[in-house]
């Protein structure tokens, strides 16, 4: 299963921990998407930054 993740809300005033974890799911700007596969690792990331993005799940 892929996971379809979109940037929904600016960095701007945030954690930096949380902008380390926007940029490490490869998202640039608000409105950018990109797919990932789907395992804990990518799911703690989410978990860390889920006011900020959007998640749908792909199935292949």
């Amino acid at each position: 299963m892929k996971l379809k993740i979109t940037q929904t809300k600016s960095t701007i005033a945030c954690l930096k921990d949380q902008i380390a974890t926007v940029k490490a799911l490869g998202l640039h700007h608000v409105g950018h998407t990109v797919v990932k596969d789907d395992s804990p690792a990518i799911r703690g990331m989410i978990f860390k930054v889920k006011h900020m993005v959007k998640v749908e799940e792909i199935a292949e």
